[in-house]
């Protein structure tokens, strides 16, 4: 990243942020912005995100300012990188660790080649169901929303690539993995889907977005080392 006092955020920057676990990518844009009114001096300012990750996920999170939220969209339709951590044998009802689990499968019958095999099944174009715990909006409502408040909620299912997926580690229960995919994926279900393919149950129980086209996580700056750069380029 180029120096702070380089930067013209009004005209227009991307950032490439390493989101840390149990922030919103809301919540990185809120502190950017305040950052940038605080310390620069900027009074008023567009900041914007390019992508969602859940709040227990961790990795890069595109943020553009000012002139450049016109990019969004084009970095939005990108294909992304994750390193996913998936746990065989229960399900959650929000498909992550975000909730406790709700059932229990039996898990000791799932081989390495069985996983590999499913693996292989949940590769190219495939349907998939979001999770009803998204903030895919229902009838004007975040679908979350509607579950938290106990409503019953019906997720569409769409058309999603997955360009490839690779097993990294596999040790009963757990498996983690390296998956390429489309816009709009999401690993949660697909965790909770080739849990069901292997005939139990599984949920994400760790996220990881490592590259988005072709930025990778490992040129982004932490949203604290953000922030001490900021401020000691205003003070």
């Amino acid at each position: 990243m180029k120096n702070i006092s380089d930067m013209d955020f009004p005209a227009g920057e991307v950032l490439f942020i390493d989101k840390p676990i149990k922030w919103t990518s809301f919540d990185v844009v809120n502190k950017i912005r305040f950052l940038l009114k605080r310390y620069l001096g900027i009074k008023k300012i567009k900041v914007g995100h390019a992508g969602t990750l859940d709040p227990l996920a961790t990795g890069l999170v595109i943020v553009c300012t000012g002139k450049f939220t016109k990019k969004i969209e084009e970095y939005q339709g990108m294909p992304k990188e994750y390193i996913a951590e998936i746990s065989f044998g229960a399900t959650t009802p929000t498909y992550d660790l975000e909730s406790e689990p709700d059932e229990k499968y039996p898990f000791e019958h799932i081989t390495k080649e069985m996983l590999l095999n499913a693996l292989d099944r949940f590769t190219g174009e495939i349907e998939q169901t979001p999770p009803a715990y998204s903030a895919i909006k229902i009838k004007g409502r975040k679908a979350y929303e509607l579950a938290r408040n106990g409503d019953k909620v019906e997720m569409k299912s769409r058309k999603v690539t997955i360009y490839d997926i690779e097993l990294l580690d596999y040790s009963l229960p757990v498996a983690k993995v390296k998956v390429k995919c489309s816009k709009g994926t999401y690993i949660r279900s697909l965790a909770y889907d080739i849990g069901k393919e292997l005939k139990s149950g599984a949920y994400l129980s760790g996220l990881r977005r490592t590259q988005i086209g072709s930025y990778s996580v490992d040129d982004a700056i932490g949203i604290m080392e953000f922030e001490r750069l900021i401020t000691e380029n205003g003070s």
